[in-house]
């Protein structure tokens, strides 16, 4: 699933990449933090730890410079009948506005295609408005669905796809 870009390169994760994805995730969400409780911040970003459960129940996808550096990261699963969701969407802040997360959603969304998804689901949370327009501008819409997230509302949005 590699997809060349003039860039990057988007594929699939391995475990040597587990540091690299958390550091993105750190710089990607470090702006944010102030605005998240410790707990859904440590969710966020991940752990040592919380990096393989995601690998063992999640693709994670990596995009990478032309010299291997990992500069974004998403990660997707099937989680029922026809639906997907997408999780940890990150990119590191110096790659931001270059179509790296716009490589990565593609990415994404044709993996859960191609395993037959016809719905995707994210969720996201207030601090990240700019998260939140990217993903309007994509087809993505509020479903109106809000859960709580360590303390903090969690929205989420959904897709269909064609």
């Amino acid at each position: 699933m590699e997809a060349p870009h003039n860039s990057h390169f988007v594929r699939q994760a391995t475990p040597d990449d587990a540091a690299a994805i958390l550091e993105c995730l750190r710089l990607a969400f470090e702006p944010y933090r102030e605005y998240y409780t410790p707990e859904a911040f440590a969710d966020t970003t991940l752990t040592p730890e919380t990096i393989r459960s995601r690998m063992a129940a999640m693709t994670i996808l990596v995009a990478t410079s032309t010299s291997a550096e990992i500069v974004g990261t998403i990660a997707f699963a099937v989680v029922g009948q026809h639906q997907g969701h997408l999780r940890g969407m990150a990119v590191r802040p110096e790659w931001q506005g270059q179509e790296i997360a716009e490589s990565l959603l593609s990415a994404a969304e044709a993996g859960l295609r191609s395993l037959s998804c016809r719905r995707i689901t994210l969720d996201t949370t207030a601090p990240l408005e700019r998260a939140m327009r990217f993903y309007e501008k994509r087809g993505y819409r509020r479903s109106g669905a809000v859960a709580d997230f360590f303390g903090m509302p969690l929205f989420e949005y959904d897709k269909l796809l064609i």
